[in-house]
């Protein structure tokens, strides 16, 4: 029994979303990220404890792909687990087994490589872009407890799954931090955003154009336009910048706000 193995295994689409193998070792498993495939490794354990586990290691999953979405802005569909028990002589026994759907992401990024005079690579966008992904995924894995955290990373996804109503759930991450920090002005000051030429556009694109995505189309009856796509990426960065902000301003108090 103690030479068992418990292997839980998740697919996700797309397949390249983290562009590079990532690889956690923790006491309890190790877990590889790669290809659209993720397996976590586990040593024999009660049912219970098996069950309980499970579910830690699929939302702590889920959060590094929800933070990697702050800087991709792309969908992402992760399994449920399936489960094995893995033998010494190979055998498995399976308990679970549930397929993911298939979804189709178009607009990669160009990635660019500049080197200087003598060869040497000083810009490197597919390098920095992984490693700027990296970083997102383990700092929202952290605070992914985080009522707080919880709330602004589902109003960011539930942007990018519902676009009829973008700039409404977008704007919901300027209205959670400033019922986190009491007032506007000491969302921007605790967390660097500008109140004018952010918080404030945000808030000009999300209530005051009238914009079929926007909140307040009842108003503007008649007059409504789509948002131009510089106008809902414009919302995007900004709307990133107050989640990423709110992420590091846990990282640097511990977590105690």
């Amino acid at each position: 029994m103690k030479d068992k193995i418990i292997l839980f295994e998740w697919t996700y689409e797309p397949p390249d979303y983290f562009e590079s193998k990532i690889l956690i070792k923790q006491d309890a498993y190790e877990l590889t990220i790669e290809n659209g495939k993720a397996e976590a490794r586990l040593k024999f354990v009660h049912r219970d404890e098996e069950y309980r586990i499970r579910e830690e290691l699929h939302k702590s999953l889920n959060s590094r792909f929800l933070g990697v979405q702050l800087l991709t802005y792309k969908p992402y569909q992760l399994s449920k687990p399936s489960t094995y028990h893995l033998h010494p002589d190979g055998k498995r026994d399976v308990f679970i087994q549930v397929n993911s759907a298939v979804i189709t992401v178009t607009g990669n990024p160009v990635d660019l490589i500049v080197r200087d005079r003598d060869g040497n690579i000083v810009t490197d966008t597919k390098n920095e872009r992984i490693k700027e992904k990296k970083a997102l995924a383990e700092l929202t894995e952290r605070f992914a407890k985080n009522p707080i955290v919880l709330a602004l990373l589902q109003s960011h996804k539930n942007a990018i799954t519902d676009p009829k109503n973008e700039l409404i759930h977008l704007y919901e991450i300027c209205d959670t931090l400033k019922s986190t920090f009491k007032s506007i002005n000491n969302a921007c000051s605790t967390l660097g955003i500008s109140k004018k030429q952010e918080w404030g556009r945000l808030g000009k694109l999300a209530n005051d154009e009238p914009l079929t995505q926007g909140r307040h189309r009842g108003q503007n009856a008649g007059n409504l336009r789509d948002a131009t796509n510089a106008e809902l990426n414009e919302a995007r960065q900004i709307a990133r910048k107050m989640v990423h902000a709110y992420l590091l301003y846990l990282d640097k108090t511990n977590g105690q706000k």
